[in-house]
């Protein structure tokens, strides 16, 4: 929660439930709690001294800024950890089941993070970490990522554009 006049807010996260319980679909899933991506698991799509920056900057009190709209507090590492964790345990999900499909309610977002900075809010590529995860765990040679937002998912792009195991999709409104 980086305070009433930033756009990243819990209010996603009860926007997306609310919608979510409105539709019915909320009744018809499974819901599980995600375990946190470890330095190993996040430096499959990030620089290993980017990783070390973030743990060794998360701050103890107050919220320190990275960039002028990506904002840390005392809970934003652990929670950006939760999120690409989920985004994982989402790909073991997945791969281990039988006709099986997934939807992680995550934040922070991720898919501004680039390969070795910050940016728009994400302080990790939830879904470039993912798919890292998927070709390494799995020894998958085709994945495809689908990103819709209001923004293109930069970060995304930078780190797996020239990978031909990756297949991106990006729909965006600006």
């Amino acid at each position: 929660d980086l305070g009433p006049d930033h756009p990243e807010s819990p209010d996603r996260i009860y926007a997306i439930d609310d919608q979510l319980i409105a539709s019915g679909l909320e009744m018809t899933c499974e819901h599980a709690d995600a375990t946190q991506a470890d330095k190993e698991t996040l430096c499959l799509a990030h620089d290993t001294l980017y990783v070390e920056t973030i743990f060794d900057r998360a701050p103890e009190t107050a919220t320190i800024w990275l960039d002028q709209e990506t904002g840390m507090t005392p809970h934003t590492l652990s929670a950006a950890r939760y999120a690409v964790g989920a985004c994982c345990n989402a790909v073991d999900w997945v791969m281990q089941g039988t006709d099986r499909q997934a939807f992680c309610m995550v934040r922070p977002p991720g898919h501004h993070a680039e390969h070795d900075k910050a940016m728009g809010f994400c302080l990790f590529n939830n879904l470039a970490v993912a798919g890292c995860y998927a070709a390494r765990q799995y020894d998958l040679q085709r994945i495809a990522i689908v990103d819709f937002d209001v923004h293109h998912g930069n970060g995304t792009q930078h780190i797996v554009q020239g990978d031909n195991r990756f297949l991106l999709c990006s729909s965006f409104e600006h």
